[in-house]
């Protein structure tokens, strides 16, 4: 199952929209330090509920376009850096192309061709069906790059989505056609609007920051072991004393024979990867904090602290006392 960075432009957008973290986050159930980790990333169906939790909290329908009308260079991503350093509209496609997935569940077909340029926007691998005001949003992002780096009124040749968009006024007013209903989602662009050159066009910045979208990528992308996928799962769960396979799996979109075979094909097990984190976790509370052990044991999600020593015990031959205090001196 494929992961994807969150992306700090959450944190912009949700005080721009007067959404409050804490209770988004909350209501969408993940951590609520989320968009204050390093290398936090989420699952499609978490990254779909982001959007579903935001559209209830707003109640607007027109949303996206509100998101979009407003967006800023605070809000860009690698992906959106990327596209404005292009020369172009096609450039910016096929860089938007690869680094996309940085940032949320989308992959982009693109076909140039005499005419100009035509965009098939695909959400993964996933059954789920995506939230209407994600596919409005993505739908509505590639014309606004174009009219935001070319400083030109860009006006697409079609736009196409599986489901009506309301309210349908709205949305043609800003895409400035006549929206088209199919099974697919998609954009297409004249040829020269497409090779219309971009004025925030910057080669030397892309040089400097390629290398490290770059990097970004590849870390995401290198480790996707089902035991890795557990580990990132597990570390939202065991704050809040969850710590079964069944949820896990759950999390994953999974049955939980599944899991266990495909851990064991990676010669390993729930319990094991478990118990590593758990180990894991408690060294650095013990050695970085003053936490109560009683207070770690919970955060390991034990019910009982004595099961805590006793596994601490058990993976280290000490107690968590004198780790502490031999860190300490």
């Amino acid at each position: 199952m494929e992961r994807f960075s969150v992306s700090s432009g959450w944190k912009v957008l949700l005080a721009d929209l007067g959404v409050p973290v804490g209770e988004f986050l909350a209501m969408a159930q993940l951590p609520k330090d989320l968009l204050e980790r390093r290398d936090a990333s989420l699952a499609s169906s978490d990254y779909f509920r982001l959007w579903e939790t935001l559209t209830t909290l707003v109640g607007d329908a027109q949303l996206p376009l509100r998101i979009l009308r407003n967006l800023s260079a605070e809000m860009f991503d690698p992906a959106t850096f990327a596209a404005f350093c292009s020369p172009n509209l096609i450039v910016a496609a096929q860089r938007i192309q690869q680094f996309k997935p940085l940032i949320g569940p989308m992959h982009l077909d693109i076909e140039v061709h005499t005419e100009g340029l035509r965009l098939g926007i695909h959400f993964g691998a996933t059954s789920e069906q995506p939230p209407t005001a994600l596919i409005a949003a993505e739908l509505g992002y590639f014309v606004q790059i174009a009219r935001m780096a070319t400083r030109q009124i860009i006006v697409p040749l079609r736009v196409i989505s599986p489901m009506a968009l309301e309210p349908k006024l709205a949305y043609e007013e800003f895409f400035g056609r006549t929206l088209e209903l199919g099974d697919s989602i998609g954009l297409e662009f004249s040829r020269a609007d497409s090779e219309r050159p971009f004025i925030t066009e910057n080669q030397a910045m892309w040089a400097l920051f390629e290398p490290k979208v770059q990097k970004r990528l590849a870390e995401l992308t290198r480790d996707s072991s089902i035991a890795s996928q557990v580990r990132s799962v597990l570390l939202e769960l065991v704050p809040s004393g969850i710590t079964g396979a069944d949820e896990v799996a759950r999390k994953l979109a999974v049955s939980r024979r599944t899991l266990q075979r495909r851990l064991a094909q990676e010669k390993t097990s729930f319990s094991e990867v478990l118990h590593g984190l758990r180990e894991e976790l408690a060294r650095h509370y013990i050695r970085n904090s003053d936490l109560p052990y009683t207070q770690i044991s919970f955060l390991l999600g034990y019910d009982d602290p004595n099961s805590f020593f006793r596994a601490f015990h058990g993976w280290t031959g000490t107690t968590p006392e004198r780790l502490r205090h031999e860190n300490k001196n």
